[in-house]
């Protein structure tokens, strides 16, 4: 007994016509007379009773006929649950995200992928670049999305356009007098609020124009910069796209001129490794380019 012939036996039970059941299998009568008895002579019973106009079941056809069809079911919800498997529509993706990531990510494309696939569940592991990486390596995160700079060795990188870093300034550390920017030399001897990502290429850009640079305060999270920025301990350094995810009330945002704190979010997976289809997917979704411009 096989799942052809319980599908080609709920055809003659549910037509109670074996003729009309062929025609509904797409097959001539003989071969599906001859299923038939063959099911009947290998469970031993008999199925059908044959009657003038058609067939009707004996007890043991409606038994059968009734665990057939659950079968039946069963068989196609699981070809079904399979292939949505394989075609990235269903599942669960783990992701890594940096909390500078939350302007960005999700974006209107990638909230597309639970949209369309309500069945795709996204857990998200959340932690700084090189958290995420060793994460990456571990494989408890098929993907992560992370932020320049970071080593790129053994990694295949999809990035986002450049973004300039903002400076928060307030009522105490105006910033400049300019709307809206603000130059490296107008932070110069003011406390600054740094992301510790961002450490080092603060200290670089302040020390190749020989500026004066005061770190009142270095964290572990983009969010805490906005927070101890408008708690009045200096101007704080954050990337602008995370602005509209964070609460910046009393803060002035202010465009730095300075390329050497220009970053960009990308997205990044282990170099030869297998992805999964849904992981494809929240890359293809995840837009950008390739390498940096």
């Amino acid at each position: 007994m096989d799942i052809r012939q319980l599908s080609y036996f709920v055809a003659i039970a549910e037509e109670r016509q074996i003729t009309a059941a062929a025609r509904r299998l797409h097959i001539s009568q003989p071969p599906l007379s001859y299923e038939l008895a063959s099911l009947e002579r290998e469970l031993g019973v008999k199925l059908v009773e044959r009657e003038p106009r058609g067939v009707a079941l004996t007890e043991a056809g409606k038994l059968l006929y009734q665990r057939a069809t659950e079968i039946l079911a069963l068989t196609n919800a699981t070809r079904h649950e399979v292939e949505g498997f394989g075609k990235g529509e269903r599942g669960v993706l783990s992701v890594g995200l940096i909390s500078s990531s939350g302007g960005q990510v999700p974006g209107s494309e990638l909230a597309r992928l639970t949209q369309a696939y309500p069945e795709v569940r996204l857990e998200l592991h959340e932690a700084n670049t090189y958290q995420l990486l060793e994460l990456l390596d571990r494989g408890v995160v098929e993907v992560a999305v992370v932020r320049t700079p970071f080593p790129r060795e053994g990694l295949e990188c999809r990035y986002l356009g450049p973004e300039p870093m903002v400076a928060l300034a307030s009522e105490s550390y105006p910033c400049g007098d300019r709307t809206g920017v603000a130059a490296l030399e107008d932070l110069a001897g003011v406390p600054l609020v740094v992301y510790r990502r961002f450490e080092q290429i603060v200290r670089d850009a302040f020390a190749e124009r020989e500026l004066d640079l005061v770190l009142a305060c270095v964290c572990d999270d983009a969010r805490t910069t906005c927070v101890w920025s408008r708690a009045g301990f200096g101007v704080g350094l954050v990337p602008s796209t995370i602005l509209p995810a964070m609460n910046a009330e009393g803060l002035v945002p202010k465009r730095l001129e300075e390329n050497a704190l220009t970053t960009r979010i990308a997205v990044v997976w282990r170099e030869g490794r297998h992805l999964s289809p849904l992981a494809e997917r929240f890359i293809e979704l995840f837009g950008g380019s390739k390498l940096p411009a």
